[in-house]
C-alpha cells in the first residue's frame, strides 16, 4: 500500500507564508488526483486544493490567490505553498489521494496521511 508522509507545518504569524510537502511511498504513479484537506479544531475536514494528473488545479474558495499546489512526481512529492496565512487557516492538514474518479476538493479520497498542523497566530 502507498503511504503518504506530510512535513513542513509550524506555527507562523498572520501574512506568513509556510510550504507543506507530501512524499508518496513507494511512488505517486498511478494516482489520477493528490490534494490537501485541512480540519479545524470542531469542524469537518474541507478539501483546500487538489491536482489531477495532467497537472491541472482547483482551489477552495477562501485560498484562492494565496496557496498555490504542485506536484513533483520525479520525487513523489505533493507540495502546498501557503503564502498571506490567516488566522482562520489554523488547522490539521492532509494530504490525499485516489486512483479514480473525479478530482475536485468537494471529491471523495481513500488515500489519506497523518496530517501535519498549521498555525497562524494574530
Amino acid at each position: 500500500a502507498v503511504q503518504l508522509v506530510e512535513s513542513g507545518g509550524g506555527s507562523v504569524q498572520a501574512g506568513g507564508s509556510l510550504r507543506l510537502s507530501c512524499v508518496a511511498s513507494p511512488t505517486t504513479y498511478g494516482f489520477v488526483c493528490m490534494g490537501w484537506f485541512r480540519q479545524a479544531p470542531g469542524k469537518g475536514r474541507e478539501g483546500v486544493a487538489v491536482v489531477d494528473m495532467k497537472g491541472s488545479t482547483s482551489y477552495e474558495d477562501s485560498v484562492k490567490g494565496r496557496f498555490t499546489i504542485s506536484k513533483d512526481n520525479a520525487v513523489n512529492t505533493l507540495y502546498l505553498e501557503m503564502n498571506s496565512l490567516k488566522p482562520e487557516d489554523t488547522a490539521m492538514y492532509y494530504c490525499t489521494a485516489k486512483y479514480g474518479g473525479t478530482c475536485a476538493v468537494r471529491s471523495e479520497f481513500g488515500t489519506w496521511g497523518e496530517g501535519t498542523q498549521v498555525t497562524v497566530s494574530s
